[in-house]
């Protein structure tokens, strides 16, 4: 059965528009506090309890309040943590024992758009049938519970988080010689992040620490890196970590200003496991991973894999692997071992422990991989029924994959939101790939216009 509201990663829009509307998440809390009432009731017999969280944006004040007042009357007990970045969500959910974890977030998007998704029990995505069962559930008309549930906010809910960060590190593991530069995006880290890095030993400055409701993603974080970039610079910092919104995803600037993205951030990671902790079982990947991170991993003997873009995909290919790491480009990186799902300040520190034990300034570990050009370009069509199976679009693509043959690589996908299909070519020569690129654009453009 299709979902009606739930994507591959929640439900997310514009606030005011569509089902991002106070009227929608009081009838969405409720939905949700039905099915997992009615699960708790049959597995324990407990009364249910789930908690929210939410990033830093206006609109999250009135959806955590219609949230709250859903699950209320269904007779859910809530938790309230406040401004939480996703992850520390997933881990509170947890440890607290609750049958599920909700995020209000837009993660990267501006202020003007929010969202919701939902963590199970064990801090992990929802099953799929749970989310079709939700939205059947929203079908229903509502009724009070006979026994009502209760609010309560949880305190030290930041303190609980900032402690399970420093743990996931070595005992004795240090930040006493570094400085640092920290971009919180005004989002869900800005209270966390400069605290943990702080506690480790770190010299740290922080900017993007002052949200204000409609600042979140603004011309700084992970998405628009050239504020950190410059502070590195002018700090004469040794590094600079980005995170996003909501604290899921992390990019690196290194001391030269240079931007590190995901690929370069899971390579170092993945050579640190291969060099100090026995070996690093495999890692996935998504379609738009760097052939050059491929490449660099298949040098070390360590098994890669691709998957849809998507952290869901990635860790789904993970779990059937039985492999610890994986990510994306953008920096949403996922270590099983220490946590459920990404999480932008773990992911730092598994980067910041592998310069350590290494020795070395990131600037030289990550010339140890080489990130080979990569070019898309963006096609819009009138129609795309068909164009990626017609037979000049295959036999262009053929052409291509011939004369790059193990040096590179090209992938058309298709854009899930807008009429686009998306060309991309990676190669060893830019303008190689720059001229394969146009080449296939054109020949898409040609019949997707026709």
């Amino acid at each position: 059965m299709a979902r009606k509201y739930f994507g591959t990663d929640g439900i997310r829009g514009h606030v005011g528009k569509g089902v991002i509307t106070p009227d929608f998440m009081l009838r969405l809390g409720y939905a949700a506090g039905k099915v997992l009432a009615e699960q708790a009731a049959s597995k324990s017999g407990h009364r249910p309890s789930i908690l929210i969280g939410k990033d830093t944006r206006i609109s999250g004040y009135m959806f955590e309040a219609a949230l709250e007042a859903g699950l209320i009357n269904a007779g859910v007990d809530v938790g309230l943590l406040g401004p939480m970045p996703t992850p520390a969500i997933a881990y509170l959910t947890r440890t607290f024992h609750a049958q599920a974890g909700i995020v209000i977030s837009a993660s990267h998007n501006p202020f003007q758009d929010n969202g919701i998704k939902f963590f199970s029990a064990g801090g992990s995505k929802l099953p799929d049938q749970v989310e079709l069962d939700i939205e059947a559930a929203l079908e229903l008309p509502m009724e009070s519970a006979e026994n009502l549930g209760k609010a309560w906010r949880i305190d030290d809910a930041a303190a609980r988080y900032i402690e399970f960060c420093k743990a996931s590190t070595p005992w004795g593991f240090a930040l006493d010689d570094m400085k640092v530069v920290l971009d919180c995006a005004n989002g869900a880290t800005y209270h966390i992040a400069p605290k943990v890095f702080r506690e480790l030993g770190a010299e740290v400055i922080a900017i993007g620490t002052s949200p204000d409701g409609q600042n979140i993603n603004l011309d700084c974080g992970s998405t628009k890196p050239a504020k950190l970039q410059q502070a590195v610079v002018e700090q004469g910092a040794d590094l600079g970590i980005a995170f996003d919104g909501d604290g899921d995803r992390v990019l690196f600037v290194d001391r030269n200003g240079e931007l590190v993205d995901g690929d370069e951030l899971l390579f170092i990671i993945a050579l640190h496991r291969h060099e100090f902790l026995g070996g690093c079982s495999g890692v996935v990947g998504t379609q738009m991973s760097n052939y050059g991170f491929e490449l660099a991993l298949k040098e070390l003997s360590i098994p890669f894999e691709r998957a849809k873009v998507g952290d869901r995909y990635v860790l789904e290919k993970m779990q059937a692997n039985g492999w610890n790491l994986g990510g994306e480009s953008s920096g949403h990186i996922i270590c099983a071992d220490a946590t459920t799902t990404g999480d932008g300040v773990i992911s730092a520190l598994q980067v910041l422990r592998a310069l350590e034990e290494f020795g070395e300034p990131l600037e030289a570990l990550r010339a140890r991989m080489k990130m080979l050009p990569q070019h898309m370009i963006n096609v819009r069509l009138a129609h795309r029924d068909g164009v990626l199976d017609h037979n000049d679009v295959r036999s262009a693509v053929s052409e291509a994959e011939a004369q790059l043959g193990d040096r590179g690589r090209v992938l058309l996908r298709p854009s899930g939101t807008e009429p686009l299909i998306r060309v991309m070519v990676e190669g060893v020569e830019r303008s190689e790939v720059e001229q394969l690129a146009g080449d296939i654009a054109r020949v898409v453009e040609r019949i997707g216009n026709g």
